[in-house]
């Protein structure tokens, strides 16, 4: 079920493309940076014409900018008792788990919710 329909403020309610913005982020399982990329693009040319394209779109770069850097502090913990690799593993799962819980949000028409996620962009 597509909602698109205008709000007072001239915006159009696109809940498949706030879905598919979240989706977006999975491109990172297969190209590294392209979870990063495409929601960007999206949120940046998007964000003035659909209806909470701004909120989905900062949770969703926060998100992945948090990602990066526990990556990175994940690294020097490898050498305390292989602690960094658990690291890994968590922050793997939930590059997976938390875009398609906030897909199914989106679609619901429910704003995000990325747990852990450092507000780099507020």
């Amino acid at each position: 079920m597509m909602m698109y329909v205008n709000d007072p403020f001239g915006k159009k309610i696109d809940t498949q493309l706030l879905m598919f913005t979240h989706l977006a982020q999975l491109l990172s399982a297969i190209t590294g940076v392209g979870g990063l990329i495409v929601p960007l693009i999206l949120w940046l040319t998007q964000k003035d014409k659909i209806v909470d394209m701004d909120t989905h779109g900062k949770a969703i770069i926060n998100f992945q900018l948090t990602l990066w850097v526990y990556a990175i502090l994940s690294i020097p913990a490898i050498l305390l008792l292989g602690l960094g690799i658990v690291m890994l593993v968590l922050i793997g799962l939930a590059s997976v788990v938390f875009p398609i819980l906030n897909a199914i949000k989106a679609s619901n028409g429910e704003l995000p919710y990325y747990y852990g996620s450092i507000k780099f962009i507020k």
